[in-house]
């Protein structure tokens, strides 16, 4: 059966501004420049009205597509897996009528090994406004099944849990989480207790068992910025946008070290202070000792998206490299590829509401590759946080397309001809 793919050959060359994508459709492959690739438009079942794309790939490079799915008064949790260059039919993991549906706080399918599968979702407390909590589900048989869910969460409090990050280690599942508990005033039993700020909290979970080891990862962290993880050769590494008393908004890390969470530490000075939270979080990816962190910053007003590279295992980290100073809107991710290259994926602006899906390859040294672009989409909100990895020698893209009436999930294979 031959892939469900339209196939557009893009030659692309180091000059070209981002707004510009010369495509050829339907020519033969011999007409494709050597510093060109191959981008396949592939299908999925996604229904008109979906929306939070969310990809994720396991040790095996075994790549799952997840997202929301409306219907009538409730929502659904689908997957799908990425076999034989096409979508596998999608199933569902939960349906419910009270989640809490955002276009930056999104649920997630990720597959630990090729049999264990771990979801989460958001749940609306009674309390309604942005009071929800995180409840995820466990799966052991590659998600034909799933456990009943649990939140990682016991506090109670009528306060916002979410931005939710999952990762394994050591046959642990570990969930990290933004947490409002101490943004409720008088929830130490006192109403006279001041309310805080947003926390980063983490706990973890073995096979069979209750969440447990449940931690305070910072007590004064952005409030609603995406968080990230990666496993690197030292263990699990944390990323996201800190917050400090003076409303510096600038990008952090912790490193997970015999079952601590170290004090998290900035990975550069933007020194952005800004009163409000960007909703703009940072990416991570880990490959053989060396890390990478892709974020955009607005420091001194000047939109930017950085990268920035470890090579011991994320214990220091070099100087940034400037990945795009056109206005970038952001919404960033990362990952690695074969010998040890990044690529970033980002979205850049052309004007008040519309865009580019854009990504560059970083060499080892810092080089930047030409800057791609996957395709024209909105900035608003709705368009949501667009999303990459790595598929064997490849790129997958997941966005949001919001062009028509109806949103739905739209995707796309980057095959490499000659990389840059």
């Amino acid at each position: 059966m031959y892939p469900k793919t339209t196939r557009i050959f893009l030659i692309a060359f180091s000059l070209l501004p981002p707004v510009l994508l010369i495509a050829i459709v339907g020519c033969a492959e011999k007409q494709i420049d050597r510093r060109g690739y191959d981008i396949q438009i592939i299908e999925t079942d996604a229904k008109p009205g979906s929306s939070a794309p969310h990809l994720a790939t396991d040790v095996d490079d075994l790549v799952v597509l997840s997202w929301l799915e409306p219907h009538d008064a409730s929502t659904s949790l689908r997957y799908s897996t990425f076999e034989r260059d096409e979508w596998a039919t999608s199933s569902v993991v939960a349906t419910g009528s009270n989640w809490f549906v955002n276009w930056a706080d999104f649920p997630s399918v990720t597959p630990i090994s090729r049999t264990r599968w771990s979801a989460h979702w958001l749940v609306r407390q009674p309390a309604g406004g942005f009071a929800y909590d995180v409840e995820i589900a466990r799966s052991i048989d590659a998600g034909v099944t799933w456990s009943e869910s649990e939140k990682p969460h016991h506090d109670g409090t009528p306060s916002e849990h979410g931005f939710v990050s999952l990762a394994s280690y050591q046959d642990e599942l570990i969930a990290v989480w933004l947490d409002g508990r101490e943004m409720v005033e008088g929830q130490h039993g006192s109403d006279e207790t001041t309310a805080g700020g947003m926390t980063l909290r983490s706990a973890s979970v073995a096979m069979g068992k209750p969440f447990q080891n449940s931690q305070l990862v910072d007590d004064l962290v952005c409030d609603c910025c995406q968080t990230d993880i990666a496993i690197a050769d030292s263990g699990p590494i944390l990323v996201y946008r800190d917050r400090n008393r003076d409303e510096i908004r600038d990008i952090y890390v912790s490193r997970l070290l015999d079952g601590r969470w170290e004090t998290g530490r900035s990975i550069f000075q933007d020194t952005w202070q800004i009163g409000g939270c960007p909703v703009n979080g940072p990416a991570i990816a880990a490959y053989n000792g060396a890390v990478v962190i892709a974020w955009y910053t607005e420091a001194n007003s000047t939109p930017l998206v950085r990268m920035i590279r470890s090579d011991d295992d994320g214990r220091s980290f070099g100087s940034p490299v400037m990945i795009d100073a056109n206005s970038p809107v952001g919404r960033v991710d990362i990952d690695f590829l074969d010998g040890g290259d990044a690529v970033v994926s980002w979205m850049g602006k052309n004007d008040r509401d519309e865009g580019a899906l854009l990504w560059r390859v970083i060499s080892n040294t810092g080089r930047l590759g030409p800057l791609r672009t996957v395709t024209r989409m909105s900035t608003r909100r709705n368009a949501g946080f667009p999303q990459m990895s790595r598929v064997g020698d490849g790129l997958l893209f997941a966005w949001t397309d919001t062009s028509r009436d109806a949103s739905t999930i739209r995707t796309a294979r980057v095959l490499f001809h000659h990389r840059n």
